[in-house]
């Protein structure tokens, strides 16, 4: 199994604490790693990550989820705030993802994806923390759709299918070690929502 790779030194221990968290779960999730390794891939000692982190393992987890999360809606806002078409801001948007994944050789994922599968019911803190990191990307495209003019409701409704689709074909791809799974799934869903006939970005008439 390949190494993974180190944060740069000089980055704060806290900041390569959680990178390394990062790049484990997209690559592993959080129980495919030991502490040891992870520390080694931080260069910083259990006791360095116990001051930072004293909920051990689960709370880096988290705050590793969190930072995902804050990268993720940064960049839909700014595809959102710079595509005029939501759908082709979405498009983008999944592409960059399909990208990613691909120059990793397809071991490198969705993160918030590889937890959600192996969390368990006690995992309270990781599915609380998983919950509202999916809800936020949720809420980050609704409003793009909202802005676009449609209302509300239907646009919570086609930002959960994207989600969907966007995470299922990340997946799909991964195990497949092929774009063909997600590229499909982001052509036929976008198609879909694009034509006329289907009247997805159009408010319902009165």
């Amino acid at each position: 199994m390949p190494r993974m790779p180190a944060p740069p030194p000089f980055e704060p221990a806290r900041e390569r604490l959680i990178a390394a968290m990062t790049d484990a779960l997209r690559r592993r999730g959080l129980h495919g790693i030991g502490l040891t390794e992870l520390l080694q891939a931080a260069q910083a000692p259990k006791g360095v990550m116990y001051h930072h982190f004293p909920g051990g393992k689960t709370e880096l987890a988290v705050a590793a989820i969190d930072q995902v999360v804050v990268r993720m809606t940064a960049g839909l806002d700014k595809l959102l705030a710079t595509t005029p078409d939501p759908l082709q801001a979405m498009r983008r948007w999944i592409a960059g993802a399909t990208a990613r994944l691909q120059d990793t050789g397809f071991e490198a994922g969705c993160p918030l994806a590889t937890v959600a599968l192996e969390s368990r019911p006690e995992d309270q803190a990781l599915r609380e923390a998983l919950a509202r990191a999916f809800e936020r990307v949720r809420e980050r495209i609704a409003q793009g759709l909202v802005n676009a003019g449609l209302p509300a409701e239907r646009a919570l409704g086609l930002a959960a299918l994207i989600v969907a689709a966007y995470e299922g074909g990340l997946l799909q791809s991964r195990v497949a070690h092929s774009v063909e799974p997600i590229q499909r799934a982001t052509d036929t869903l976008l198609a879909l929502l694009a034509s006329p006939s289907s009247n997805a970005l159009q408010e319902p008439s009165p």
